[in-house]
């Protein structure tokens, strides 16, 4: 789903465009045409807050796809519950012209759970709309009015909600009583947008853009809310699900969020209690009494997301978890926290914005309650804070991999709100380190062992197959190596679960036809087991900077045992590269009949200028050509 899509759920209702509006696709100005695959010809947000627990958001869009890669922008999502009400909805498609050629309402929509597949118990529930239209360009017009029964949390306006889409005009207006005051933070605008309009009983605030042109999606490129301009709106003082409460900044978010939603959660019973004591009372040290309590967890429960209650913000009793087993990450958190605490070990419910593809961090001068999606623990020893994400019944203690590392999170504690940063993993710490001994026989053919260590993020690369059956196994690790023909004969998985976990794979394994003996000579291709297939694309004309998210080292060391009798026929490989975004060597020696190639490839996370693009294609180009290196030989 997209992120207009996402902003359309999480909002709620776009009010109608009137019939006297033009919407002919060749009146959108030929500038706004490149890059585009949706233009927004016209949106309107408009929130008014008319008391604590009541806010109307009304949204007026038309939106005119130009290919099928703009259609999801088209789709109509409406996420309602008890406190989300739609009031209204209707709409038409138009053709390339802007004459309608399909009217819909509410009776129109499908409705359906939102389940998402794994969560247990959720109060949401959701309308869709999908227009069938094959035809293009067209243009979907529509309206819809949402009464949302809080005053905390506000839908954000982004007038260019995600990478080719395309805006004419768009606009936000936020109307509230004089005294509800509010606090907001424009993002990546080149200027001040806002108007104030203050009246006798009202504030209104708004802002507008217009002729926006599209953001190219390109690789390496940025997250899209770092460079898409975006409005967010928090209030001082509101109401949520019945709970008054004020912020001004994460001090004073998290003590609330402390207050309301954690501090009456944690109680136990008392043979718990009891159990996990006498579980630790050898254990003299701290961490490790704490590692032996998140054990204890992981055995216990298991994970199943469940979004009810308090918005989905508020966990369930401790109590219960003990009793049923199973809890979301906000309920695991919450009842690992009241485990240590039985042991005397304090710790910290840290909300968190989780996501591999991108670190996204909450904002250092913005609080809002809708900036993060995630729970995580931080335990707060003297001299070593720890973290654990307590999801999964398998990471070790203090790992959290590339989900949650390396970005702000806020730990609700009882004096307040406190913005904290994950441990980020180096580009020395994300390692795969790999050691193998081949034989090539004399039909070609290769066989022999191999060992890969994956450390730091990399320690669950085979996470998905450590439980699955032998032969399954074999089948996925065919896939992963690019050898063609190849056997596994043996394969072993070992993760070790220390406090710098790592995982180890040990395989034994045979490939027909490996080389090409023909003629008194030799061919193999050296780089058997990791290459990088292709580089980046061309991109003309780059737009974005260059955004490099995770830097990692790849170390390979792989020795052939060659028929005896041959020598090289060219020079050896012997590649150096070094760029401020990475390094490569790759370089071999033959002694005797042992040939050894020896790989390391270093990319550095970062973000570098949009001219650096080209270099970083060149860069990738030549790790590709040094992959790719055939190894010929030639009978003495």
């Amino acid at each position: 789903m997209k992120p207009v899509l996402l902003m359309i759920c999480l909002l709620t209702g776009f009010l109608y465009a009137g019939a006297q509006d033009n919407y002919d696709a060749s009146l959108i100005p030929k500038e706004l045409l490149a890059h585009a695959s949706t233009v927004i010809r016209d949106q309107q947000l408009s929130v008014r807050v008319e008391s604590l627990d009541n806010t109307i958001v009304q949204v007026k869009s038309a939106i005119t796809v130009l290919n099928k890669n703009g259609d999801e922008d088209a789709e109509i999502v409406l996420e309602y519950d008890k406190s989300r009400v739609i009031k209204s909805v209707k709409g038409m498609i138009l053709n390339e012209f802007g004459k309608p050629i399909n009217k819909f309402s509410e009776g129109d929509f499908e409705k359906q759970s939102a389940w998402d597949g794994f969560s247990l118990f959720l109060d949401d529930k959701i309308k869709y709309y999908k227009p069938a239209v094959s035809q293009y360009p067209y243009t979907v017009v529509y309206e819809y009015e949402m009464k949302l029964k809080q005053s905390l949390a506000f839908p954000q306006w982004e007038p260019v909600p995600g990478y080719g889409i395309a805006v004419q005009k768009s606009s936000f207006t936020f109307t509230c009583d004089k005294g509800f005051n509010i606090r907001y933070k424009e993002n990546n605008f080149h200027n001040n947008l806002i108007k104030i309009e203050k009246k006798a009983e009202t504030n209104t605030y708004s802002w507008s853009v217009s002729n926006l042109k599209a953001a190219k999606t390109e690789p390496f490129s940025p997250y899209y809310k770092n460079v898409i301009p975006y409005v967010q709106v928090a209030p001082e003082k509101f109401r949520y699900y019945g709970l008054d409460g004020s912020f001004t900044d994460w001090k004073t978010l998290g003590k609330w969020e402390y207050d309301k939603l954690l501090a009456s959660r944690t109680e136990l019973p008392a043979g718990t209690k009891e159990h996990v004591q006498e579980l630790t009372k050898d254990i003299a040290d701290p961490k490790l009494k704490a590692k032996k309590i998140y054990e204890f967890m992981q055995g216990k429960t298991h994970y199943v997301s469940v979004q009810v209650g308090i918005g989905g913000n508020q966990p369930f009793l401790a109590s219960d978890v003990d009793q049923q087993n199973y809890g979301d990450c906000k309920a695991l958190v919450n009842y690992t926290q009241a485990l240590l605490k039985a042991v005397n070990i304090d710790s910290w419910y840290c909300v968190v914005k989780s996501g591999r593809r991108y670190k996204v961090n909450l904002l250092n001068d913005f609080a809002s309650m809708d900036q993060g999606d995630h729970i995580i623990l931080c335990i707060p020893f003297k001299n070593d804070t720890t973290w654990a994400d307590c999801t999964s019944q398998t990471i070790p203690f203090g790992y959290l991999g590339d989900f949650t590392d390396d970005r702000n999170v806020l730990a609700c504690t009882p004096e307040g709100g406190k913005l904290l940063h994950t441990p980020k993993y180096s580009v020395d710490d994300d390692l795969e380190k790999r050691k193998a001994d081949f034989v090539i026989n004399g039909d070609g053919g290769l066989s022999g062992a191999m060992t890969t260590t994956f450390y730091g993020a990399n320690y669950d690369n085979r996470d998905e197959i450590v439980n699955e059956p032998v032969k399954e196994q074999y089948k996925i690790i065919q896939k992963i190596y690019p050898i063609n023909n190849m056997d596994i004969l043996g394969l072993d998985l070992k993760q070790d679960k220390s406090f710098r976990p790592f995982t180890t794979e040990s395989i034994k394994l045979s490939a027909r036809d490996y080389a090409s003996l023909t003629d008194g000579k030799c061919f193999f291709m050296i780089n058997s087991v990791n290459r990088i297939e292709e580089p980046p694309r061309q991109v003309p004309n780059r737009m974005n900077d260059v955004c490099i998210n995770r830097g990692y080292t790849d170390l390979d060391d792989i020795t052939y045992t060659i028929p005896p009798g041959y020598h090289l026929e060219k020079e050896p490989l012997n590649v150096k590269l070094d760029k401020p975004f990475g390094k490569f060597t790759a370089t071999m020696e033959l002694k005797g009949n042992q040939l050894t190639y020896r790989r390391k490839f270093q990319l550095f996370d970062g973000t570098y200028s949009k001219e650096t693009y080209q270099d970083l294609v060149d860069f990738f180009q030549d790790v590709v050509d040094a992959d790719e290196y055939t190894v010929s030989l030639v009978k003495s």
